[in-house]
């Protein structure tokens, strides 16, 4: 190192020639991720980066490669009028509650929500702190770091696309908690790069991770048949949502090809409180139940709630099966025999996605299912 690169406390791209005994061009090149740079000279180079201490500068870097190093890491809901919920189940709730099927008429009800609370919403459902820990993870160890930005109106959604156009970031990791979202066909519309977690209610061209929902809530099914249960019902999520449509219309299919095509279901919101009312509605209607779908895990543990209320033992008198295999599902009581998805492998999958994308810009859109298994405890 130079005494005046030591003067002035931060070693150089010229140091690191000088150690590497190469020109200062060459370093540029192999610190940029050039590839036509002998393997020799790059081996020789960042051992230079090593001994000198060299950091390369993430702005001047970026006006070379054109590239962020970054990654926006979106949670986004569907506008200014429409209020969203917790996102548990990948696309989050929408905003109804009761509805067709669910034993109260015409009745519509919203969940608390609106704008003002969106960050609060989504910074207390446990789906959310499961993919930022899977998106980081992923990342971090490849010197990247995600942006968190909400998109909850639509002045927000213009902000994140023009943040994407201006090449903030390198394309957008998008976690949708409405069915109605526009996000995703804007950002596709603009040509930016992104992933979606969960697949879109409507056709978009954008590559998603998801899950094979129905799988999953046949697994329920032969659970609780294979446990004795005949008086069956089921807590749906928001039927406009497509994962709660998915395990709701699995659920139905798989009971009706073991003998029972008729299954009671209330819709909830993905909340634990939207689980408690709509537990109060079965029972008010089907008293004597003996085993229960619950579409995710929230739901889950304020039917247990409503059920420990009303005096009725759970798995004794009803069995109880969740979705989602969260925090919740651990520390229900009893704990909560569920349907796992891998949230934290699905969302280091968008990542891994994303980047593929980002480096090969011609690939076409893609998705990738994962599958669910179910994680017996004791409620069922």
């Amino acid at each position: 190192m130079t005494e005046d690169s030591r003067a002035a406390g931060a070693p150089t791209l010229e140091d690191v020639a000088k150690a590497a005994g190469v020109s200062r061009a060459t370093v540029s090149r192999v610190i940029n991720g050039v590839r036509n740079v002998d393997p020799v000279i790059q081996a020789a180079v960042r051992d230079a980066v090593a001994v000198t201490g060299y950091t390369p500068n993430r702005a001047a870097r970026s006006l070379v490669t054109r590239k962020a190093d970054s990654i926006a890491l979106v949670v986004s809901g569907a506008g200014d009028d429409a209020p969203p919920v917790a996102a548990t189940a990948g696309p989050a709730a929408a905003t109804t509650s009761v509805g067709p099927g669910s034993g109260e008429g015409d009745e519509r009800a919203r969940f608390d929500g609106g704008v003002g609370s969106f960050m609060t919403e989504v910074f207390a459902d446990p789906f959310f702190g499961r993919v930022v820990t899977g998106v980081v993870n992923f990342l971090r160890p490849r010197g990247i770091h995600p942006v968190l930005m909400f998109a909850e109106t639509s002045r927000a959604r213009d902000e994140v696309v023009s943040y994407l156009r201006q090449g903030s970031a390198d394309g957008a990791l998008v976690v949708s908690t409405h069915a109605e979202d526009p996000l995703p066909a804007l950002i596709t519309d603009a040509g930016l790069p992104a992933v979606l977690y969960a697949r879109p209610a409507r056709p978009v061209r954008i590559s998603y991770v998801d899950l094979a929902h129905q799988d999953g809530a046949r697994l329920a099914a032969e659970h609780l048949l294979a446990r004795g249960c005949r008086r069956i019902a089921t807590i749906a999520g928001p039927f406009d949502v497509p994962a709660a449509q998915d395990r709701l219309a699995g659920f139905r299919d798989s009971m009706a090809r073991h003998g029972h095509p008729y299954i009671p279901v209330a819709e909830g919101g993905f909340t634990e409180e939207s689980g408690a009312s709509a537990m109060e509605r079965l029972l008010a209607e089907h008293p004597d139940l003996d085993g229960l779908f619950v579409a995710n895990d929230l739901m889950a543990v304020g039917a247990c709630q409503v059920l420990r209320e009303r005096g009725l033992r759970v798995p004794d008198e009803v069995a109880v099966i969740g979705f989602d295999d969260s925090r919740a599902a651990a520390s229900c009581r009893p704990a909560l025999t569920t349907v796992r998805q891998p949230v934290e492998d699905m969302a280091a999958e968008m990542a891994r996605l994303l980047l593929d994308r980002l480096s090969r810009p011609d690939r076409a859109v893609t998705s990738v299912i994962f599958e669910p298994t179910l994680i017996v405890r004791a409620s069922a």
